[in-house]
């Protein structure tokens, strides 16, 4: 195992890239520390899957350095740089039984055979496979070819990177809280490094200490799942992670002070420069609005019984506020308003959160 490095890595799928849409990862530096769970989290076409393609080697950088350690490994083989990678789909070997398919990447690396069987039976018994180990793989389900072809991911040894491309994908939906925490347990059990690519906020929060979230090729966030939900760097990052997202609400500035719907609103961040700033918004979670007898008048279009707590949508003007409430809690019938929580609000410019550093 080895931290894994990324400098200055660029990727385009053309030629003669030129301008910044021709290129499917935008510059990015980024470091995974030795044995952490990561989560690559994004929409379908961000580029996570090329990022881990790269990583394991399936694909060459147009720009920038792959380091393993300390180790150059960009333009290396994927035999050669020691990871084990799970793909999308079942990859079996529909001849074999499901103990040759566990074994082979073990048999192909010389592992002597007592070990090969202890490693197996370990494995199998993890992934629920036990029943099934002398049957042929042709016969067995597709849950069961992909807890397979997990299996051979997890059961080498000395790898320096577990790479997981949205395993889970052809999995039935229980099985997937199953085997996402059975990937959480042999995470803490072996101290492998894992890069879990996803796009399912719920896979990503639940198996990674840090997740890698991804937007138009471009690394908008790395933090803990509590950093991304209570503190989003972009409001991309507000909008995809959360159920329902974040509210973000335009707003103006007088003298440096944010206002909407002609009130001031407090928020946790500040603006030093406001000349500098464009395309101003208000971000706030549903969590963290809450109905009042004074504030921003709204109007109710739409209540939501999710069970633990309701979804409020209400509008002010064009703009459309969430927030949460408890099944208990009442909705006036007019005369609605609401505030918000200052220290979970903040500014957005151009999508970006401003710099606490401009209070």
């Amino acid at each position: 195992m080895s931290k894994i490095s990324l400098r200055g890595l660029r990727h385009s799928y053309l030629d003669n890239p030129a301008n910044d849409a021709d290129w499917a990862l935008k510059s990015m530096d980024l470091d995974w520390r030795d044995g952490g769970a990561y989560a690559l989290l994004g929409p379908s076409g961000c580029g996570k899957t090329t990022l881990l393609n790269i990583i394991s080697g399936l694909v060459v950088p147009s720009e920038g350095q792959v380091l393993f350690g300390d180790q150059d490994v960009t333009k290396m083989p994927t035999d050669q740089r020691n990871i084990a990678q799970v793909f999308q789909f079942p990859v079996v070997y529909d001849t074999m039984t499901v103990y040759d398919n566990l074994a082979f990447p073990l048999r192909n690396r010389g592992f002597a055979e007592d070990d090969i069987d202890v490693r197996v039976r370990e494995t199998a018994q993890t992934l629920d496979l036990e029943k099934t180990l002398f049957n042929r793989a042709s016969g067995l389900t597709a849950d069961s070819k992909q807890k397979i072809s997990l299996g051979r991911g997890l059961i080498r040894p000395d790898v320096n990177a577990i790479l997981f491309d949205e395993p889970l994908t052809v999995i039935d939906p229980h099985l997937k809280w199953v085997l996402r925490s059975k990937l959480k347990e042999i995470h803490r059990q072996v101290g492998s490094t894992m890069i879990y690519v996803t796009h399912d906020q719920t896979e990503a929060l639940t198996f990674a200490d840090k997740v890698v979230v991804i937007h138009d090729g471009t690394v908008v966030q790395i933090g803990t799942p509590i950093e991304l939900f209570e503190k989003p760097k972009h409001t991309f990052v507000g909008h995809f992670i959360g159920s329902p997202g974040m509210n973000l609400l335009p707003c103006e500035l007088n003298n440096g002070v944010p206002l909407f719907a002609g009130q001031v609103v407090e928020t946790e961040n500040g603006i030093h420069s406001p000349q500098e700033c464009q395309n101003l918004e208000i971000g706030v979670r549903p969590e963290f609005v809450s109905l009042s007898e004074s504030g921003i008048p709204v109007k109710v279009v739409n209540v939501s019984d999710t069970g633990p707590h309701r979804i409020v949508d209400t509008r002010h003007g064009d703009v459309r506020i969430k927030l949460l409430i408890t099944e208990d809690e009442s909705i006036p019938a007019d005369n609605v308003h609401i505030t918000f929580d200052p220290a979970h609000t903040q500014i957005y410019a151009d999508g970006w959160l401003v710099s606490e550093a401009s209070k």
